[in-house]
């Protein structure tokens, strides 16, 4: 196979990379098939020989020297008894009878289906007719009689047939001990099968892993690797220089890809410079914003984690102490320590409030959220509802029109709604209910809102300073606060694309106005819907007035 304007014909032609690993693992399974299969038959003649010698010839061994033990208690029993008559002796005689019953059972388990189970059964018979031709007899004739009633010939007959029962055990003995030996013999060959095959399997893998290498390394790494150089070349500057690699199909057509790009490239190269050195002084200039963004982010969450996890707890056990402190010894202190109690618990309630406002207003724009095309009205109806029970203790009464709908995040449209109304509300003149009234309008692609009151105003001149964090143009005692309210309402529309101001044309209450990007095509300024305006209704207040929400 050729390429058209590349090179000469690949050496490969034939198959690609993915067919040169596929090759290779079939060949691999097959080793292992074939190792697991002689590997399982060397494994399980060893087993079986094993078996066979320690399972089987070695305790019928044992259990053929308790039967011969057996039968010569039994000899040794009919033997004293006929000379002396003492009791013992017959004793001796019935144990070994048991004994020959328990060793024949154990040498029947240990030899089953084996040929050497012919001599047991010899063994039984002689010893079955030994003691019905004369032990039993002569134990009789004894108990009647007295000892040295039995006569030389009986004695000599019994001693005649128990030699039949020498003869079958001694025989037995042998047979085993044979089968012990070819046994032995047989486990060896299978151990030395098993080594063998074994080590046929290491040596064939080991071949196999090298010849693999190898081949992987000529027709699949050394081609890439050479791809890789001359790419690495073209990469450093050098788009002169031609990719000419030859190895599996897919390889050598990569590189006749990577060598039209390269040709491309230095075509173009004259164009890009200038595009480069435009995209350079963007990218420096983006680095450093990024730096300054990385190192702003990790302040912001470093401060972010004092605020929750070292200065939160403190403050809790701070007030929670002291609040113990005045209940548990209220009847015991004076009224001034009952008065400095109540200033520190206070003061620890509003770090906590504090805290709570700094998370929020760390969290604004550095946890990335999805912004989704949001209906204003619905941000609102919550802000509405979080406000209720000041909104009813002021008389306060808000003036809205139907919203359009705008891309953002809900939360923290609910939160910008809710600082700036409740601000409205909690600045009102001491002679008249507060009256808050919100106006829409379409700006391009951006919703211009209003939020406006009949308070006690701004003067134009702090119209920046009342978007600085901590700022406050009142005492504390007159209005409660920390400050951060209108930071965080710049901060979330800006966050949002949008942009926040003090309407210093107003002559009565204050107005703040500010841009949402718009969803779609939504309602006009002069659209059905935005001049209609109807009072709210609040939601009881389910936050306490130092929350995150408030001004």
């Amino acid at each position: 196979m050729s390429i058209s304007g590349y090179g000469r014909a690949a050496r490969w032609p034939r198959l690609t990379t993915r067919s040169w690993f596929s090759g290779t693992l079939a060949i691999l399974t097959l080793l292992v098939a074939v190792s697991a299969g002689l590997g399982t038959w060397a494994l399980d003649r060893t087993t079986r020989a094993s078996d066979e010698l320690i399972q089987r010839i070695t305790p019928g061994l044992l259990a053929s020297e308790r039967l011969r033990s057996a039968l010569l208690d039994q000899e040794a029993g009919v033997h004293g008894y006929v000379l002396s008559g003492r009791q013992e002796f017959l004793a001796g005689f019935e144990q070994g009878i048991a004994q020959e019953r328990a060793a024949v059972a154990a040498l029947r388990r240990s030899i089953a289906g084996s040929p050497l189970l012919a001599d047991l059964d010899e063994i039984e018979v002689s010893a079955g007719s030994w003691r019905t031709g004369y032990a039993r007899p002569v134990v009789e004739t004894v108990a009647e009689q007295g000892p040295g009633t039995v006569g030389p010939v009986q004695v000599e007959a019994g001693k005649t047939s128990f030699d039949r029962i020498r003869t079958a055990v001694a025989g037995q003995a042998d047979n085993l001990s044979r089968a012990r030996t070819a046994a032995t013999v047989e486990l060896g060959r299978a151990r030395l099968w098993r080594n063998i095959v074994f080590a046929a399997i290491l040596a064939m893998f080991v071949l196999t892993l090298i010849s693999v290498g190898l081949l992987l390394r000529y027709a699949v790494l050394r081609p890439l690797d050479r791809l890789g150089t001359a790419s690495r070349q073209v990469a450093d500057g050098d788009f002169d220089h031609a990719i000419d690699i030859r190895g599996p199909s897919d390889i050598t057509m990569l590189a006749a890809d990577v060598d039209a790009i390269r040709r491309r490239i230095s075509a173009e190269l004259s164009i890009s410079r200038d595009a480069h050195q435009r995209l350079q002084e963007q990218t420096d200039l983006l680095s450093e914003q990024t730096g300054e963004l990385r190192r702003s982010n990790a302040e912001l969450e470093q401060f972010a984690y004092v605020a929750s996890h070292d200065l939160q707890e403190p403050v809790r056990k701070v007030t929670a102490f002291c609040q113990l402190l005045q209940h548990r010894y209220a009847a015991q202190l004076d009224e001034r320590a009952n008065e400095y109690i109540s200033f520190a618990v206070d003061g620890a309630k509003r770090m906590q409030s504090l805290i709570a406002e700094l998370l929020a207003f760390s969290r604004v724009g550095r946890e990335q959220s999805e912004r989704v095309p949001v209906p204003l009205d619905q941000p609102l109806d919550r802000a509405l509802a979080n406000l209720e029970t000041l909104t009813e203790e002021t008389g306060a009464v808000v003036v809205r029109p139907e919203l359009p709908e705008v891309l953002g995040d809900p939360n923290l449209l609910a939160m910008l709604w809710q600082n700036l109304i409740g601000n409205a509300v909690k600045f009102r003149s001491p002679d008249r209910d507060p009256e808050v009234r919100i106006g829409v309008a379409r700006a391009g692609d951006f919703w211009e809102l209003s939020v406006g009151d009949n308070g006690i105003g701004v003067e134009p001149r702090f119209a920046e300073k009342i978007f600085v964090i901590f700022q406050r143009l009142h005492n504390r005692q007159d209005y409660e606060g920390t400050g951060i309210g209108l930071a965080l309402c710049k901060k979330i529309v800006e966050y949002h694309g949008g942009r926040i101001h003090l309407d210093t044309e107003r002559a009565e209450g204050t107005r703040f106005v500010f841009t949402l990007p718009a969803s779609g095509p939504g309602l006009t300024a002069s659209g059905p819907g935005l001049t209609g305006h109807r009072p709210d209704l609040a939601v009881p207040d389910t936050r306490s007035p130092g929350s995150a929400f408030a001004g």
